[in-house]
């Protein structure tokens, strides 16, 4: 356990389109997120408290640290490596593993590694209002992307792999379904079947971005809900976050002690009563009384 403090304070001063897929990097002492429409990959640095941006030719659906530096990206065309230069305002993109899905209008969607360096991401039709399981998680290994393992996803999300290298969570955050599984992991670190843990359609929120405790907790945005829900390992909804945005979109651990929840967010099309537009589509932090697991970077080879 860590001091509790449910302030909730913007870190960055830049709004993003979509913001997703905060992830920590131990080793630099850094947050990067990406702004999904806006084609930006972001990094906010801890000591300094300043944040630096870099273009991309195309949308990026989710990254992941990159052993040895840098990161890997699930983008529009296949799976990328980039490297964030010193210098100037633009990635370097190399294409690593390229991907053709299985219809049009798809992109790449929320992504995380697991406790063995694999790259687990989802995909999904871009137009939600047409609520097409079109949708699959795939395992991302130095070999390539693997054949789907989870198949039938509207807009899969919420990825999370315990530290014992026992269960992992996925999501399904379209409105349809609002749904979180749990599925036991075998001793080739694939998944079982999918078990229901929690039906999210009586509770604020549809089930975006999530993030692991170490005492076992899965912390979850309740995207339109202006919440970031905690969840005890059975299931159970210990307390939520108060966001002074509606619409908040993942959640990661980090900071020195990996004790801060930062928070990115979505700029909706219209702005939601009850909430502080002018944040809207920024990168939160707060401190909620429990330490994160620190994230293992994709291992290449």
């Amino acid at each position: 356990m860590s001091t509790r403090d449910d302030a909730v304070r913007a870190v960055s001063p830049l709004r993003d389109q979509v913001g997703e897929s905060p992830v920590w990097s131990v080793a630099e002492q850094a947050l990067f997120w990406i702004d999904i429409e806006g084609r930006q990959v972001r990094r906010y640095d801890w000591a300094s408290g300043t944040v630096r941006s870099w273009g991309t030719r195309e949308r990026i659906g989710s990254i992941v640290l990159r052993e040895g530096g840098g990161l890997l990206a699930g983008m529009e065309t296949g799976v990328f490596e980039l490297d964030l230069p010193a210098e100037g305002s633009e990635a370097v993109e190399r294409l690593r593993f390229p991907m053709e899905f299985a219809e049009p209008g798809m992109r790449f969607n929320d992504g995380r590694c697991d406790r063995d360096g694999r790259y687990w991401v989802s995909t999904m039709v871009r137009d939600m209002s047409l609520a097409r399981p079109g949708g699959k998680l795939y395992c991302v290994t130095p070999e390539g992307i693997g054949e789907p393992l989870v198949e039938g996803l509207i807009t899969g999300n919420g990825l999370a792999f315990t530290a014992d290298r026992s269960h992992m969570y996925l999501s399904d955050s379209h409105p349809n379904v609002q749904t979180i599984w749990r599925m036991a992991l075998g001793a080739d670190g694939l998944p079982g079947p999918r078990e229901p843990f929690v039906d999210m359609k009586p509770l604020p929120g549809r089930p975006d971005g999530a993030a692991l405790d170490e005492a076992g907790g899965y912390w979850i945005c309740g995207n339109d809900s202006g919440l970031v829900h905690r969840f005890t390992a059975d299931g159970k909804l210990d307390r939520s976050i108060r966001m002074p945005v509606s619409k908040p979109s993942m959640c990661a651990f980090g900071g020195p002690e990996l004790d801060h929840l930062f928070v990115a967010s979505i700029r909706p099309a219209q702005p939601a009563e009850g909430f502080d537009a002018t944040l809207d589509g920024a990168l939160f932090v707060t401190r909620p009384g429990e330490r994160g697991i620190a994230e293992v970077p994709f291992r290449s080879r």
